[in-house]
């Protein structure tokens, strides 16, 4: 891929404003803004959306971040004509849908577009039984963590 050494060189540095988004702003770029929340506090402004937001959270989402020591974000799920600050270093998207929406708003920005692809947990043949979807979300909401301590590293962490 032609500039990854500029990615490799751009990914050294925390951005100071990331955008997590996804399909409905419900699950996966709900669960990630509030995992860099936690890792970074008020280091790294966060914030995500929707492509077609759904019209309220998903109380799953909610239960999994709690039992993190997370809070969820206060606001219900917005879109991208939604957000108060339209303005990031990173937009990292996190389906398809938010990838394609993303690189059309910053065709003529400096915003950098990353794509993470995440399973919906909502897609996973959990069924109807709560521990099974609530064991699809824990997953999700570990991986996210994975793979947010991995591109934003804290630093404490990178000096020890």
């Amino acid at each position: 891929m032609a500039g990854g050494n500029a990615k490799a060189e751009r990914k050294q540095t925390a951005p100071a404003s990331v955008l997590f988004a996804c399909n409905l702003n419900s699950v996966r770029s709900t669960m990630a803004e509030a995992i860099l929340k936690k890792l970074h506090g008020n280091r790294i402004f966060v914030d995500s959306a929707g492509v077609a937001p759904a019209e309220e959270a998903d109380p799953f989402t909610a239960e999994v971040l709690r039992e993190d020591g997370m809070a969820p974000p206060a606001s219900a799920p917005k879109g991208f004509d939604d957000l108060e600050e339209t303005s990031f270093d990173l937009i990292v998207a996190l389906t398809p849908e938010a990838r394609d929406k993303a690189e059309e708003l910053t065709r003529s920005s400096a915003t950098d577009v990353e794509y993470w692809a995440i399973d919906d947990p909502l897609a996973s043949p959990t069924g109807g039984n709560r521990d099974r979807r609530l064991a699809a979300y824990r997953e999700l909401r570990n991986q996210l963590h994975r793979l947010i301590e991995t591109r934003f590293p804290r630093k404490e962490s990178a000096a020890g």
